[in-house]
């Protein structure tokens, strides 16, 4: 009677790992995981952005005597993106705040807190890296009571959003990260201030 050993090769171990390895770069390079995290991030700010917006609308539509904050020329950001690097036309935030309270000290100067029915966000969000790159802006005008929301989106799926949002910074030709590409919404997204 004889005696067969189980088992594998060293040869066919190698041939699997080789496998292994080949398929892994090949997804790796697929999902491309500093792309999807980009796509993640710009899910959220324009959901961030979209948020506040209703929020203002419903500020706007249930309180008697609404105020929009300070509405200083220039804005205000979450973040200083530096002299001359700002969203909006004189492209220099007027002031920085990341604080994210609702009852008119954040960096949206409105106190949502007003509003007959409750405010409907618990905090203002922050951008998910907020740096002088990514970070959220807020201008407004007080005759008519228009406001805009900005921010810049990151990865290859979400760049063309800055582009199509209906705003007057949307020229992301050559270096979306410059001060003329940001992703603009509110009741004027093209708001000069």
């Amino acid at each position: 009677m004889q005696n067969f050993r189980k088992g594998f090769t060293l040869i066919e171990l190698l041939i699997v790992i080789g496998i292994l390895a080949v398929l892994s770069s090949v997804v790796v390079i697929i999902l491309n995981p500093g792309e999807l995290l980009a796509e993640g991030r710009d899910s959220r700010r324009i959901s961030d952005l979209n948020t506040i917006r209703a929020a203002l609308m419903g500020y706007l539509t249930q309180v008697p005597n609404a105020d929009l904050g300070s509405c200083n020329s220039g804005g205000i950001c979450t973040f200083n993106p530096g002299a001359g690097k700002g969203p909006f036309t004189n492209t220099t935030c007027s002031s920085i705040s990341a604080a994210t309270n609702i009852t008119g000290s954040g960096w949206v100067d409105v106190n949502f807190a007003s509003i007959p029915s409750g405010s409907p966000i618990p905090s203002l969000p922050i951008d998910p890296i907020n740096n002088a790159n990514y970070f959220y802006a807020y201008a407004c005008t007080k005759t008519p009571y228009f406001f805009e929301l900005n921010t810049r989106l990151e990865s290859q799926k979400y760049r063309n959003e800055m582009v199509l949002d209906g705003g007057n910074k949307n020229n992301c030709d050559s270096s979306y990260t410059a001060d003329t590409c940001f992703y603009e919404i509110g009741t004027k997204p093209d708001l000069n201030i």
